[in-house]
């Protein structure tokens, strides 16, 4: 029993050195997700209206054709699945799709929104840099569930420290009642017989 004992509080200690940065991320990550609205004011971003794009007119009409141009142009190792029209943010745009993302060209203004999973980026139709946005809740829901932000190595590091997590706790509860059921026999053999 004594070896297995031993073994069991090597195995937790080691597991516990091994899950301790993901055990922080999942409950730091879990608590903001429940309670995003704590958070606000630490992820604040800048506020940005969109109302002084609508003043920008572009320097040549927005056609399909500069979409593509565009969207080759921007992530010019990703080739372009789609291009679609439909209104974003109230303006009727241009979508292209590609594998990191969204290119998104406003056709009354120009300007574009470069479109991620985690981020959204605004640009004039010059290219400057107007904006940036951060979805948190993606980015967190990411850590919590995968381990790591983005999806491209799967959840294996998560299912690890799940199981890791798992075998944590039952050597935890085995080394915990263990003593306390030896304890109780060493105790109950010495007890009188009272028969």
């Amino acid at each position: 029993m004594g070896g297995f004992l031993g073994a069991c509080r090597t195995l937790h200690g080691w597991l516990g050195v091994f899950i301790m940065p993901w055990v922080v991320i999942i409950g730091a990550t879990g608590f903001y997700l429940n309670h995003a609205g704590m958070f606000n004011s630490l992820l604040a971003q800048d506020h940005f209206s969109e109302t002084q794009l609508e003043k920008i007119k572009p320097s040549s009409p927005v056609t399909r054709e500069s979409a593509q141009l565009l969207g080759a142009s921007l992530w010019p190792d990703a080739p372009i699945k789609s291009i679609s029209r439909k209104l974003y943010h109230g303006r009727p745009s241009y979508f292209v799709h590609k594998a990191r993302g969204n290119i998104i060209l406003s056709i009354p203004t120009g300007h574009y929104y470069l479109k991620t999973r985690y981020t959204r980026r605004t640009y004039g139709p010059g290219g400057d840099l107007l904006h940036t946005k951060y979805y948190w809740r993606r980015v967190f829901r990411s850590l919590h569930e995968a381990g790591w932000v983005g999806r491209g190595l799967g959840t294996w590091l998560a299912d690890a420290v799940a199981i890791a997590m798992m075998v944590f706790g039952v050597t935890g509860v085995f080394m915990w009642s263990a003593p306390k059921i030896h304890r109780w026999r060493r105790r109950s053999k010495a007890l009188p017989d009272n028969r």
